[in-house]
């Protein structure tokens, strides 16, 4: 409980009377007697009155506060939150509300103002946005009532207990790129329309027609029919794709509001987005993080849920990434041959261990590395070199982007596709390698 402006007003003029008569007395100025008895009549009035004041505000029950949070907020996104107060006043009371926010949730207009009416609820809201994935807990909601008088304002704490998860954002940050997946494969017509003759899995019988390959012509319904009799062949709808995601040290470098990590964990769910849309299996497997998770590859709309609550709260760590544990865990999960999409960020240290786990892996599994390129690193490429720190800055960035280009080189030579990528267009490349494969019949 704390003073409010009316009491310390009028504390402060009392007091400046009080030293004005003092000083007229002190200079020998006549100074009726009941001017200082009225000042310190007023002064005891005041006190009693404040005294009083503060036992009837004491005596205030305090309202309830219910918070209506959304379940579910989107990493970078606005949100709103209400709170609904309901009281027993028996007059118009004016308060101030202040909600406890979690760290990582920005918020605006907050502190709220509100006029409590007598026997009615009163609604407010305030808007939210995270700053960062994972759980969040409201506990309590500060209000700040005025006593009768006004002389005094108590702050109290109110126990308003909520949760709410924060999910990656892609579909805002890749809206428009979705709109335009959607109306690429319906172009292609990668499930209306199977390409027949190139696939894996085998269709039906058909007369053979001009253009069809020797090979695809079936001798011993030949032999029956008298007349050429093809194979037709379609894509497989149920190919496996596993995202091996790094969760180390590297990938925290931050570019705008968004880490390397978070960039990284969109376009992943952008591409299962894709790829579950085309009948194919995601899953999910991170290392060097705090704890690995693992993902099996299932099917259907459904998957896309299953992802974004098993990374809703990941987030990288200070670990170095060891590539050859997280290919041995892989293999001795994942059986069948898959495509696997290893997400993470090139250093020119990575030449030997890096290689040696994708080459094993690439026995086995069809594999793409995903590189995140920092964009600071294509600035300082552009900025006019004039000083001596600015030479030394272009050169190491030039040394730096040579050794990665060297290590994608060899990983080309190893016939192991490679994408460097800003952090913000990986999405983008990612979808449009996987479509091309899909359309080219080799995903």
């Amino acid at each position: 409980m704390k003073p409010s402006r009316l009491l310390l007003i009028w504390l402060a003029v009392l007091l400046a009377v009080s030293v004005l008569l003092g000083a007229l007395r002190a200079l020998d100025v006549a100074v009726p007697s009941t001017l200082l008895s009225i000042n310190w009549g007023l002064m005891l009035a005041l006190l009693a009155l404040a005294v009083l004041d503060a036992v009837r505000l004491k005596r205030l029950p305090s309202p309830a506060v219910q918070r209506q949070l959304p379940g579910n907020l989107a990493l970078g996104r606005w949100g709103e939150v209400r709170l609904e107060i309901a009281h027993a006043f028996n007059r118009p009371l004016q308060v101030q509300i202040f909600d406890h926010v979690p760290d990582g949730l920005d918020f605006e207009n907050l502190p709220l103002t509100v006029e409590l009416q007598p026997s009615q609820h009163s609604q407010l809201g305030y808007r939210l946005r995270p700053l960062k994935r994972g759980h969040f807990s409201f506990s309590q909601c500060q209000i700040s009532l005025p006593s009768p008088l006004g002389l005094w304002t108590d702050k109290r704490l109110l126990d308003a207990c909520d949760d709410t998860r924060v999910y990656p954002d892609f579909a805002r940050l890749y809206e428009g790129q979705l709109l335009a997946v959607d109306n690429w494969l319906s172009q292609l017509g990668i499930r209306q329309r199977q390409r027949r003759g190139q696939g894996q899995e085998f269709h039906q019988l058909r007369e053979f027609r001009e253009g069809d390959s020797l090979r695809q012509i079936d001798w011993k319904a030949t032999a029956r029919h008298r007349t050429p009799i093809a194979r037709e062949y379609e894509d497989e709808r149920d190919q496996q794709i596993i995202f091996m995601l790094d969760c180390g040290r590297r990938m925290r470098s931050q570019d705008g509001e968004l880490s390397h990590f978070d960039h990284a964990l969109n376009a992943c769910l952008l591409l299962s987005y894709t790829a579950l849309r085309q009948g194919d299996a995601v899953g999910l497997s991170t290392f060097a993080g705090e704890q690995s998770r693992y993902l099996a590859p299932v099917k259907g709309p459904g998957q896309l849920n299953v992802l974004l609550n098993a990374v809703y709260d990941l987030d990288s760590s200070q670990r170095p990434a060891d590539y050859q544990a997280a290919v041995t865990q892989l293999l001795a999960r994942q059986k069948r041959r898959a495509l696997v999409v290893l997400v993470t960020n090139l250093r020119d240290e990575d030449d030997e261990d890096l290689l040696a786990a994708v080459k094993r892996l690439g026995q086995q599994h069809r594999v793409l590395v995903a590189s995140l390129r920092e964009e600071a690193l294509d600035r300082l490429r552009q900025v006019p070199v004039q000083t001596l720190p600015d030479a030394l800055a272009y050169c190491g960035t030039v040394d730096y982007m040579n050794a990665r280009a060297q290590l994608h080189q060899q990983l080309a030579a190893h016939a192991i596709p490679a994408l460097d990528s800003r952090p913000g267009e990986l999405g983008a490349h990612l979808v449009s390698q996987y479509l091309a494969w899909k359309k080219a019949g080799t995903a």
